[in-house]
């Protein structure tokens, strides 16, 4: 499933000049269960600037969602460190955290499900507002709620009386974020927020996505299993296999010359005209379990470049660009033009 293209026209914050809003520093999330710990994420490090989308993408499974839930500390994380601004959340007591949170929105894949049906659309936008009062500043909580509808392009004199019901699922989807807006947040997290949606309704909240973003000096976290859709969205995208990044840049530039073989085959995977779907011939296995990752590298067991050294060692991440990084033995490195993007991938020599 592929969306609108992103505007070439528009200029995103340059990441060297845009504030660090939100950083996460070896970020573990380790789950106890009946067969022993499930290493969810393993030593994940990130940074969300202001005004700037970071598309976080791999595989069902990989652990994007873990990272999502570490960062708003629902619940915390297994190790490392979340600082929003200059605060350390892992510092915090109850209380300063639950005063923080408004500063930290997240919008879910299925929307419904987090709406009460027995509300209308406008209190349903106006709940941040109760849980904390000391938002609204004197204003009117009704008038706040519609105020961020018209924000979404709902009109509220037609959407703020309905009910959940009546709406569809890209609205149902802009009322969630309205909601999220409603708490003047700092971070905004979309886990894969248009996954359920039809093309033409995708298109909508990924702009809208991208628009309130750049307008409201949010720091964005996009969550997706479907590169198809990060072009339009994302100024930046991290590359998660099974609990570890693999590689990390400027959007334009890794889509366009992958250096890790797992991004790679997560874009053959990407549907095209005149490709049989699943004909990607680049991801022969399943996943390994994170009960019993590989080890070394964890895309091993699955890449055709592998030898013996992604067995023994761990690979560490290196530049391999402007602004990107790579934790492969054996990367696809790209052939940089002068813009710094790749004109083709080229496989990297056997050491």
């Amino acid at each position: 499933m592929s969306a609108t293209p992103a505007d070439p026209a528009r200029s995103p914050a340059d990441p060297a000049r845009s504030p660090a809003v939100l950083r996460a520093t070896g970020l573990e999330v380790v789950h106890r269960t009946r067969s022993g710990p499930l290493h969810a994420v393993s030593g994940v490090d990130l940074t969300l600037h202001e005004r700037r989308t970071l598309a976080l993408v791999g595989e069902s499974g990989s652990g994007k969602s873990s990272i999502a839930k570490a960062l708003l500390r629902l619940p915390a994380p297994t190790a490392g460190t979340v600082t929003l601004d200059d605060t350390d959340l892992s510092a915090l007591t109850s209380r300063q955290l639950r005063a923080l949170r408004p500063r930290l929105q997240m919008v879910f894949q299925d929307p419904l499900s987090s709406l009460n049906p027995r509300r209308t659309v406008r209190d349903l936008v106006a709940e941040p507002l109760d849980a904390h009062p000391g938002l609204l500043r004197g204003r009117d909580r009704l008038a706040v709620a519609d105020e961020q509808l018209t924000a979404v392009g709902l009109p509220p004199e037609l959407f703020g009386d309905r009910r959940p019901e009546q709406l569809s699922g890209g609205q149902a989807q802009r009322v969630a974020v309205a909601r999220a807006l409603a708490a003047e947040p700092r971070v905004l997290i979309a886990d894969e927020a248009v996954s359920a949606l039809d093309v033409s309704a995708q298109a909508t909240v990924l702009n809208l996505l991208r628009r309130l973003t750049e307008e409201r000096g949010l720091a964005s976290l996009f969550i997706t299993h479907d590169l198809g859709v990060v072009r339009a969205v994302s100024d930046d995208i991290a590359v998660l296999q099974l609990g570890r990044l693999c590689e990390r840049g400027p959007t334009e530039a890794v889509l366009a010359a992958p250096a890790h073989p797992y991004t790679a085959a997560l874009l053959a995977a990407v549907p095209e005209p005149g490709r049989p779907l699943g004909d990607t011939g680049l991801l022969p296995a399943d996943p390994p379990s994170p009960l019993d990752p590989p080890s070394g590298c964890r895309f091993r067991t699955r890449c055709p470049l592998a030898d013996d050294r992604c067995a023994a060692e761990t690979p560490a991440a290196r530049p391999v660009g402007p602004g990107r990084t790579v934790a492969c033995h054996r990367p696809l490195l790209p052939v940089l033009d002068r813009a710094g993007f790749g004109s083709a991938p080229v496989p990297a020599q056997r050491p």
